[in-house]
């Protein structure tokens, strides 16, 4: 057994482990970083990169069909192999050397094994071969495990072989057929993909589709579904499942049956925190860990959570936010520096409490910021709700022959700034950065009359809103 002693130690070398560790190196910390699995994590292999690389090729083959010109040019459907070679690229063939290096570059050690806290600023890492490396913090643990899919506690689910999103973005053979057990985002988009695919897919929700954002979001993505050949059940329960003649067998809430080759769960996330030893720093083991804006657990000076685990928003690209202000504080309390008034304002992360922005890539596509109307509502807010028909901006009619799309602005009517948009459409991806720019940076709409979009851009629904909202007053 052996013993070293850094500065920080990071258990989890994910994007959000990476982003913490580089940090605080360059603040002129020694850093250790602890990774089980792949470095790169979840995102790297197993979500956000290959499931895009499986949405892509149905998106661009439906943009080039929806544009006279272009659509006689298209003589076959998605291409299988094609899609899955590419999904492969994306992942590096879930090699991570690449990542590797990208740390040793960086200056961040790994030790490769699974990390257990075993005492204050004290992590036990032991490797695939039974070996055990005793590492010590001189100043902070940050734990960065991310979540795991949610098995529900359905009669038969965990005999069947029921896919998590970690085998459907890593499939290697198709399904003929699909069920998809879930209404977020993960069975959204999923159900998107393998229709893509040529499965028979099959979505099964217990509310409506993508419920937290705007209803109308998840309505249309449901009709599209349905127009793709797709059967979506809503409002729906699973009752059991089994394995009957190869197949599996789901039992409804409705009395009905439904039968596919494979099954997909995507009901929800939990902590990866059962077996890191939380009890060892008087923790509850398989709990989510609560932290403050600068991401240290509650109640410790020294045990920072960051990324999925805390669960204040479960996105990559806000773990890598509270990232970067998790490593630059770690460093600023390690060296003395001040914590709460860096000009650069990355000390605290407060983005996650209602500025949280996010891209569903179904299609129609779903973006996302803030206040939905329901929340806004419901916090006893006064607001003014703007909605805009995005068909009718110039720049759809320039981009497909037929587009489709709605958008919704929440307009705080107090203080008069943006607190919440969702758009859904054909690439409204592209138009999430100016709504959370807005928002975050609390514009008032009597300056966003001088923010002029370009035409003819699907940005041109800035104006759109404002000549709905009225004439500013100054």
């Amino acid at each position: 057994m052996s013993e070293r002693t850094y500065d920080l130690i990071v258990i989890g070398a994910g994007p959000v482990g990476e982003n913490v560790a580089d940090r605080a190196v360059q603040g002129g910390l020694t850093v250790a970083i602890v990774e089980s699995e792949l470095v790169g994590g979840e995102c790297s292999y197993w979500a956000c990169m290959p499931s895009k690389g499986l949405l892509r090729a149905g998106a661009a083959l439906r943009a080039a069909r929806a544009v006279d010109g272009a659509k006689q040019a298209v003589t076959g459907d998605v291409d299988v192999a094609g899609v899955l070679r590419r999904r492969d690229t994306l992942t590096s063939d879930w090699n991570d050397s690449s990542q590797v290096e990208w740390l040793q570059g960086a200056g961040v050690d790994l030790v490769r094994g699974h990390g257990r806290l075993t005492g204050r600023k004290r992590v036990s890492v032991t490797d695939a071969d039974g070996a055990v490396t005793e590492l010590v913090a001189r100043h902070a643990v940050a734990v960065c495990t991310g979540s795991a899919a949610l098995l529900p506690d359905v009669p038969g689910l965990a005999e069947v072989g029921a896919w998590t999103s970690r085998e459907a973005t890593a499939v290697q053979e198709v399904p003929g057929s699909l069920a998809i057990v879930g209404g977020g985002v993960v069975a959204a988009e999923m159900a998107t993909a393998f229709v893509d695919l040529g499965s028979e897919v099959t979505l099964i929700a217990r509310s409506r589709l993508l419920g937290p954002m705007e209803p109308f979001a998840g309505d249309l993505v449901a009709q599209s579904l349905t127009e793709r050949g797709a059967r979506v059940l809503l409002h729906t329960d699973l009752v059991s499942a089994q394995r009957v003649d190869g197949q599996v067998e789901l039992e409804l809430s409705n009395g009905t049956r439904v039968r596919a080759d494979e099954v997909l769960v995507a009901t929800g996330r939990v902590p990866r925190t059962d077996d890191l030893g939380l009890d060892a720093v008087e923790l509850t083991p398989g709990s989510w860990l609560d932290v403050d804006d600068t991401m240290l657990v509650r109640g410790s000076d020294w045990l920072y959570a960051v990324g999925d685990v805390n669960h204040r928003a479960l996105l990559t690209h806000q773990g890598k936010y509270q990232a970067r202000a998790a490593g630059d504080v770690i460093a600023a309390r390690a060296t003395g520096g001040a914590v709460d008034d860096a000009p650069w304002g990355t000390h605290v992360a407060t983005a996650d409490h209602a500025a949280v922005p996010q891209v569903t890539f179904t299609d129609p596509e779903v973006a996302s910021i803030g206040e939905t109307e329901a929340t806004a509502r419901a916090a006893g807010r006064s607001i003014r709700v703007l909605d805009y028909d995005l068909s009718w901006v110039a720049g759809a009619s320039t981009r497909s022959d037929a587009y489709a799309g709605q958008a919704r602005a929440i307009v705080d009517e107090d203080h008069g700034v943006l607190i919440g948009a969702t758009f859904v459409g054909a690439d409204v991806g592209e138009l999430l950065h100016a709504a959370t720019i807005a928002v975050v940076g609390e514009v008032p709409l009597t300056r966003l009359w001088h923010a002029v979009p370009a035409y003819p851009t699907l940005s041109e629904v800035w104006l759109r809103f404002l000549e709905t909202y009225g004439r500013p007053t100054v």
